[in-house]
């Protein structure tokens, strides 16, 4: 695809550093960080690219229709191989202290800066993680309504040293993407009742089966699409409802392309919408594409169904007494944000995370979301998403949990980002939840799908074993987990 040669150079920063590492002479937090030296194009180029970038936005024009840099290829130079620690300048929940009254807090020049981040909600995830020993693994928690990031979780058993997972663009956005295709497919007409007929399709996807067939003996309402994530739907429908033109405007207004505003690094989410070829375009409207996704992106994502189809940015610092509430960005309709989250809800009702969320005793009443999982082969990486929030009639939580597991794994991402809601919920001070509806018992419950989740989304290699979580972790040679954390622990 075409790419624009205009960066602007706010935009830089991010891919720079992801790319080619950062020294330890990182700008203070809480002040923004400076553009990098280095980049792509001359200084004058630079200062072009920011004047275009300008008048650009003063007369309208939607940001992120291009990608501000080549969209690397997943299969011949996958990001994560080049992925850096955030140095510990940058890291701000590194060098964040509790004060007296238990609050994260980072010492600045003008007295202590109160963190939106909740110490105990951190300290429960940052535990999961660590005593599941997680090859890559990270995890975000916030608040829909305001933005506020409640917990932003990481570790790496692989690589110890390992900071900024939860801001990183290195991951296979995977079938998560098939929420911004969702959204623009209802944009476009459909309805999540609308029903297509489909056969195949399971791990692969191939021009035949984009065209109707007297082979296709299963039919899927969009709905239902979208929670067992069936790849051949989402393709022939994008093939035949969308241009690439529209799926590019939909993932800008997603924020893909387009820098997020945060005190912490962090980069932009890549997608490439390609043109001129109908196999790799539905490829990619289907979750195939060479498009990447951080996890605070990701809770973002799920916070724009929950918020009506209103964009917030994250923020990590509490705002003062004095300040306003930003009213955000509207980048779905009421509508179609309702049928969004119409479609993700399949997810947890009857789809790919259906078994997790039955689990008894680990209910999350209302919850919606949406899983994902890709895999490299050379060296095989098994990246697996959840991103999604709780309750759907008055959401208090968003989540995105990623891990990227070798060929043996202890857990999987949609497990932990059923822990991440429960546990943020928990949180919430007594009566901030509607009573939900009672749901069924387990043993009367109807029979959960004969499959392990996720597990024929899409490009899942079979060779490699993927046993349950051992019955005995080491328990005492990690940080101390709570009751309800340790009573999970024996669960894959």
């Amino acid at each position: 695809m075409t790419v624009s040669r205009v960066v602007p150079a706010t935009l830089l920063l991010p891919l720079f550093l992801l790319l080619v590492g950062a020294d330890e002479g990182g700008t203070p937090v809480p002040e923004a960080p400076p553009v990098a030296e280095a980049s792509l194009q001359d200084a004058g180029t630079l200062d072009a690219g920011v004047a275009e970038a300008a008048d650009a936005s003063d007369a309208g024009v939607l940001l992120g229709l291009l990608p501000p840099v080549p969209v690397p290829s997943r299969e011949s130079d996958p990001p994560f191989a080049h992925l850096r620690s955030l140095p510990a300048k940058q890291d701000v929940l590194s060098r964040a202290k509790r004060n007296a009254q238990g609050r994260w807090v980072l010492p600045g020049k003008e007295g202590e800066v109160p963190l939106t981040i909740d110490p105990v909600l951190q300290g429960q995830l940052t535990s999961i993680l660590a005593q599941y020993q997680v090859p890559f693994g990270a995890v975000v928690v916030l608040e829909p309504a305001t933005g506020r990031v409640l917990a932003m979780a990481e570790h790496s058993q692989v690589r110890p040293d390992m900071h900024g997972l939860a801001t990183r663009a290195v991951y296979p956005a995977a079938s998560i993407f098939k929420i911004v295709t969702g959204a623009a497919l209802l944009e476009a007409g459909l309805t999540p009742q609308a029903e297509t007929c489909f056969h195949g399709g399971k791990r692969r996807l191939s021009s035949k089966l984009l065209a109707d067939s007297a082979s296709d003996g299963q039919c899927h309402s969009l709905a239902e699409a979208m929670g067992k994530s069936a790849n051949v739907i989402f393709a022939k429908l994008t093939q035949r409802h969308l241009s690439p033109d529209t799926l590019r405007r939909a993932a800008a207004r997603f924020h893909f392309n387009r820098q997020i505003d945060f005190p912490v690094p962090t980069d932009v989410s890549l997608a490439a919408v390609p043109e001129g070829d109908e196999l790799r375009f539905a490829q990619t409207g289907a979750g195939f594409g060479d498009v990447y996704l951080s996890p605070l992106h990701g809770a973002l994502l799920a916070s724009v169904a929950a918020n009506g189809g209103v964009w917030r940015d994250p923020i990590l610092f509490e705002p003062g007494e004095d300040a306003r509430t930003s009213a955000g960005e509207q980048v779905l309709s009421p509508e179609v944000a309702r049928g969004l989250t119409t479609m993700l809800e399949a997810t947890v009702t009857h789809g790919t995370a259906r078994r997790v969320f039955r689990e008894r005793g680990m209910r999350v009443p209302g919850a919606v979301g949406k899983t994902g999982t890709l895999a490299d082969n050379k060296p095989f990486r098994d990246y697996s998403w959840f991103v999604g929030f709780a309750p759907k009639d008055n959401p208090k939580v968003a989540v995105a949990a990623v891990l990227v597991n070798e060929p043996l794994w202890r857990i999987r991402a949609a497990w932990l980002g059923r822990e991440a809601m429960r546990l943020g919920l928990a949180r919430l001070p007594p009566g901030a939840l509607t009573p939900a509806k009672e749901e069924p018992p387990a043993d009367k419950a109807e029979p959960a799908a004969p499959q392990e989740e996720g597990a024929d989304e899409e490009d899942v290699p079979e060779a490699p074993a993927v046993p349950a979580a051992p019955a005995a972790l080491p328990v005492a040679e990690t940080p101390a987990a709570p009751a309800e954390v340790r009573s999970a622990m024996s669960q894959p």
